[in-house]
């Protein structure tokens, strides 16, 4: 009995000093071998647009390099706050992306009374950002070839003019509310659920003007149905090295883009953080897919997750100040 005893204790002793031993290469084996299934990149508005441009092209770069399918899931509504809040609150296991923009984490926090996340504390960046700056254009039919021409017609109708908008808080929407602002004009505010849907009605002559990114307007520029007035950005945009600026016009403080990161959930594991990091970089980085991007009119900067909460905050603030100069704000 003495002896069955102690060849008891003997085995319970061993088994408990291997188990950590038994489950450490499991462990390892699993965080080594991330992504093992699909990566789902949530996009905050319909298919179509710049936001949708992007999201697509870096998601199949990243693809790719990762050797995982991005799965692209758009969903649309109060300027990405719906698609934002979903990521915030998704597994932080980097299965679930965010395509955060100015919207959802430049401007929506202000503009928002009440948003159900922290674009700081629920969020990591991912060290990409694609910038495009905003170009602005006109029905074709509309009698206007200059930013002075739409200035004097605003006056002539009074307020009965209208522009499109990707949604109430886009960066669109600012960036109109900041040129009424500095023209001294006012306008109505028709509001969409995303680029697509905007610029086909502008296109169609159901509103007046718009600001936007070139994916969204180049094809109905090209096709003659929207007429592109200047550019709202510190220097001409490569894509229509004719445009002349706000800047060159007198309006030195119309500077505007859109910008999208790619990011995560905040509790995302570090080393997941940096693997997509790198996988991002590398995909990107002096690629075809780069030379895509370009081509619609992206500027790629590439950088650390750290970077880019700077630079996101360096946004945050600014745009701050502009919703708080113009007295803007909903209750939603």
């Amino acid at each position: 009995m003495h002896t069955r005893a102690l060849l008891t204790r003997l085995v319970r002793h061993t088994l408990i000093l291997a188990l950590p031993l038994a489950l450490t290469p499991i462990s390892a084996h699993s965080q080594a071998a991330y992504p093992d299934k699909p990566i789902t990149m949530v996009v905050t508005v319909p298919p179509g647009g710049a936001a949708d441009f992007v999201a697509r092209t870096i998601g199949e770069a990243l693809s790719k390099q990762v050797g995982q399918s991005v799965l692209i899931e758009n969903k649309a509504g109060a300027s990405g706050t719906i698609a934002t809040a979903f990521v915030a609150k998704a597994p932080a296991d980097g299965y679930t992306l965010l395509q955060g923009a100015i919207s959802t984490h430049g401007i929506g926090p202000h503009f928002y009374t009440k948003t159900p996340y922290d674009p700081f504390k629920d969020f990591m960046p991912l060290g990409v950002v694609a910038e495009f700056s905003l170009v602005l254009a006109v029905n074709a039919n509309l009698p206007v070839n200059s930013v002075q021409d739409l200035i004097d017609l605003a006056k002539k109708k009074n307020g009965q003019m209208s522009f499109a908008t990707p949604g109430a808080g886009s960066a669109p929407h600012l960036t109109a509310e900041l040129f009424m602002t500095e023209a001294g004009i006012k306008m109505l505010h028709v509001p969409y659920k995303g680029s697509a849907p905007a610029v086909v009605d502008v296109a169609s002559g159901q509103v007046d003007i718009m600001f936007d990114g070139f994916p969204s307007l180049m094809p109905h520029i090209k096709s003659g149905k929207l007429r592109a007035i200047a550019a709202v950005s510190p220097k001409r945009n490569s894509l229509a090295p004719d445009l002349p600026t706000f800047a060159e016009l007198g309006f030195p403080k119309m500077i505007s883009s859109l910008w999208y990161m790619p990011m995560v959930p905040a509790k995302t594991p570090k080393e997941v953080v940096d693997k997509l990091n790198q996988a991002l970089i590398k995909s990107l980085n002096g690629t075809e897919a780069q030379k895509r991007l370009e081509a619609g009119g992206a500027q790629l900067v590439f950088g650390t997750p750290a970077d880019s909460q700077a630079y996101m905050k360096k946004e945050y603030d600014r745009w701050g100040v502009v919703i708080k100069n113009a007295g803007i704000s909903t209750s939603n």
